[in-house]
């Protein structure tokens, strides 16, 4: 089985993976204006407490969105800057994908609805399907960006997100709603186990090739959000 280290910084929390075998390590830190300072001292601790060495990885899986745009921008760089550093291919994976198997994991649930709180009063969401047998989640809609009262899922689902804590009031009386999961959130855990697939069924690119996912049209770039990027860049 191939190792993977992921690195997930779309949300207030940032978090690195690394899989190896069966063994999965893992480190988190909260505060997002910290993420590009916080990543690669986790993930050096990560790669001594597993006694591996980055340029032994098979691939790095990061989170490539949707999520904060500079959260996403963040890990896409850090990804970037390592694997051109170890000679090793990208793996991206959808953030909210990641939810979905995270959601399954730990409530269950063949059907899962994962709303993200996108801010500017907007979610990012998505429904998944797990079928028997399948690690990975089927997308029965598309990841998408609208108005909390417009998240519309087919069926009955299990949700999660912190977009439900974001937007309780608009979300409230829908079916839905009653019992979501609202600390359920992206996580390196799961960027590096659908990873692993995504890498076994050849999706890995290029770190030259490596992109965010955006659901939300960005015009410019804020001066602290350059600051963020340009030291996650001068990090890796």
């Amino acid at each position: 089985m191939a190792t993977i280290l992921a690195i997930e910084t779309s949300s207030e929390t940032a978090s690195c993976a690394l899989l190896r075998g069966e063994a999965l390590y893992t480190r988190s830190s909260s505060g997002v204006r910290t993420h590009s300072q916080a990543i690669l001292p986790m993930i050096q601790e990560l790669l001594a407490e597993a006694g591996v060495a980055l340029r032994e990885c098979d691939a790095i899986a990061y989170g490539s969105g949707p999520g904060s745009f500079t959260g996403v921008r963040t890990a896409c760089g850090i990804a970037q800057g390592l694997g051109y550093g170890a000679g090793l291919p990208l793996v991206p994976v959808v953030t909210l994908d990641a939810m979905a198997l995270a959601c399954h994991q730990q409530h269950g649930g063949s059907d899962i609805l994962t709303v993200l709180d996108a801010r500017m009063s907007e979610v990012y969401w998505a429904q998944y399907r797990f079928d028997s047998g399948t690690q990975a989640p089927q997308a029965v809609l598309a990841p998408a960006l609208s108005a909390p009262d417009a998240v519309a899922p087919q069926g009955e689902v299990t949700a999660c997100g912190n977009g439900f804590a974001a937007y309780a009031e608009a979300l409230a009386g829908k079916p839905f709603a009653a019992g979501a999961h609202a600390d359920v959130m992206p996580h390196a855990a799961q960027i590096a186990q659908l990873g692993r697939i995504a890498f076994a069924a050849g999706q890995g690119v290029q770190a030259a090739d490596a992109q965010p996912l955006y659901l939300r049209n960005k015009i410019a770039y804020t001066s602290a959000e350059r600051r963020e990027i340009n030291a996650a860049k001068a990090a890796a």
